[in-house]
């Protein structure tokens, strides 16, 4: 029993650093209820929500986390419309 816990109390701190290391460069992924599509939160993500930020006026420093769902909506509405780069999945899981 000691031999486990002793095996258990070194691969747990490891998991946790893997686990870490495995997620820290995913981009985050959001749905789109109206579109039913998914969309990864990137790079090119950032630049259309800074761009939409401008023209509506609105914080830029904002996340998009913390908008209200209509101002989420307005964001996927005009991102659709403004859709260059193809960078959202159309599976649904």
């Amino acid at each position: 029993m000691r031999y486990a816990t002793a095996i258990f109390g070194r691969l747990l701190p490891c998991a946790v650093i893997l686990s870490c290391l495995a997620t820290a460069g995913c981009a985050h992924r959001y749905y789109d209820p109206d579109y039913h599509d998914y969309h990864h939160w990137n790079h090119n993500e950032v630049v259309y929500y800074q761009q939409w930020t401008v023209q509506n006026h609105m914080d830029p420093h904002r996340k998009f986390r913390d908008l209200d769902q209509q101002d989420q909506k307005r964001y996927w509405d005009w991102r659709h419309n403004h859709d260059h780069d193809h960078d959202h999945d159309h599976d649904q899981r």
